[in-house]
């Protein structure tokens, strides 16, 4: 790598997220989640696989943390389960509470920041028999979610995040039906969705602060979208752009819906926009959160196409197992813009996923040699170095994963941990990333 000039304090760390690598399904009085119910129906995730018991976190954390100490990062950034503190998304279960207890005193005992987000894709399948998030209901039943959880734990956590990537659990998973829930909504139906997240976010902000919170943030996914050609594709571009790159962001900054949704037939002037609905959204954040993998490449769609637009293939860049074009500037790209876009509305960011997914296996003598994931985040790494020195206020980064885990609908079939997990037995193996990691925060921080 090339020596890095990054801002005194600049944080390292690593994030996880609770469906994925907890387990323990149905331990100590958690109830089933959307994700629970959808990879119980045959053909929806890849090989057959089911989460649990996975890398079974919940039963081994202590031995996680321990990896996270020996990694020596200043934070974690873990979700919470909102089925196992909350059964059925609404009664309080104490054996729920005490696991996060634990792991947050476990945490702070050994000198890394634990870092909450309340909800990555895992609402209580009790909460969607009710209507989900087509319902308005649901955005305050989170927010009742969100200061038991900060009441709870905002005496040892700092610093909380509302939702982890709302846009791909309304695209994929109300939209294209590929994840949880596995709708198809179109119309007036899905821009509901989209707006009772953005609402939730707005009341859950509000809730952990009352809560006794002192930081609060949103995290978003964002992807530098490219036309492959001209005319009509510049068209599809702008299009996609304003779903996956502003819908879930201009409302929480801006107080106001982008332009260019007319293209999905998302009216923000309909019935599920109420008056000082966008002033609850816009609640003040302390920092934004930033997922990026990849860039986007559109072209125009054809008439039969559901959508304004159409993905189309990248050429010129390696590509890792899930087939994403690696696009290291696209991280300086997607932080730039955001600074150009917002301006002095924006927050301080912290790039809170990176990460790639490739085959590596342990050889003989147990070592896993993962050079290709070492090249793809040092290059990443590299990039928001260049985008804090064009003047970006980037405050650290947490990479994507730690563990090998459940990658929703791929199942078990894209690996990307630091750590190499045998999903037979759940034992832990460190890859030369996780070797790279610790030297590079070695090297870096005071």
């Amino acid at each position: 790598m090339r020596a890095l000039r990054l801002p005194a304090g600049f944080e390292w760390g690593i994030s996880t997220s609770a469906f994925q690598i907890e387990g323990a399904s149905a331990a100590d009085g958690r109830t089933p989640s959307v994700w629970d119910t959808f990879c119980a129906q045959p053909g929806r995730i890849a090989g057959g696989d089911r989460p649990d018991p996975g890398c079974d976190h919940y039963h081994r954390w202590k031995d996680d943390v321990d990896l996270l100490a020996g990694l020596g990062v200043d934070s974690y950034r873990f979700s919470v389960s909102w089925s196992r503190v909350l059964a059925g998304g609404r009664a309080a279960n104490p054996r729920g509470f005490a696991f996060y207890d634990r792991l947050v005193d476990a945490l702070l005992a050994a000198g890394i920041e634990p870092v909450v987000n309340l909800f990555h894709w895992d609402l209580p399948q009790d909460l969607q028999d009710a209507g989900g998030w087509r319902s308005r209901d649901t955005a305050y039943v989170f927010a009742e979610y969100a200061e038991k959880l900060a009441t709870a734990l905002a005496d040892r956590v700092t610093r909380w995040s509302t939702m982890n990537e709302p846009f791909e659990h309304f695209g994929l998973g109300h939209v294209l039906g590929f994840h949880a829930p596995g709708q198809n909504l179109t119309g007036v139906a899905a821009f509901s969705v989209a707006h009772h997240l953005l609402l939730a976010h707005g009341l859950g902000v509000r809730a952990v602060r009352a809560g006794g919170a002192r930081q609060v943030g949103l995290i978003n996914s964002y992807a530098p979208v490219r036309p492959v050609n001209g005319g009509g594709d510049g068209a599809a571009a702008c299009a996609l752009d304003a779903i996956q790159n502003r819908l879930f962001t201009d409302p929480v900054l801006l107080g106001e819906y982008p332009a260019g949704l007319d293209a999905f037939e998302m009216d923000p002037a309909s019935k599920p926009v109420r008056s000082g609905d966008l002033e609850i959204i816009a609640a003040p954040l302390d920092f934004l959160g930033v997922n990026y993998y990849n860039v986007l490449a559109v072209s125009a769609p054809e008439p039969a196409d559901p959508l304004p637009f159409r993905l189309a293939e990248l050429p010129g860049f390696d590509r890792t197992a899930s087939g994403w074009p690696v696009v290291p500037d696209g991280m300086r790209e997607t932080l730039v813009m955001l600074k150009d876009r917002y301006r002095d509305a924006l927050p301080p960011l912290y790039v809170t996923e990176t990460g790639a997914a490739y085959d590596e296996k342990p050889d003989a003598d147990g070592f896993c040699d993962d050079f290709e994931r070492v090249a793809f985040l040092a290059s990443h790494v590299e990039a928001i170095a260049e985008a804090v020195a064009s003047g970006v206020d980037v405050r650290g980064a947490m990479l994507w994963s730690l563990l090998d885990n459940f990658e929703w609908a791929e199942g078990f079939s894209q690996r990307f941990g630091l750590v190499h997990v045998d999903f037979q037995t759940a034992q832990r193996t460190p890859k030369a990333s996780y070797y790279w990691y610790r030297d590079l925060i070695r090297g870096v921080t005071p």
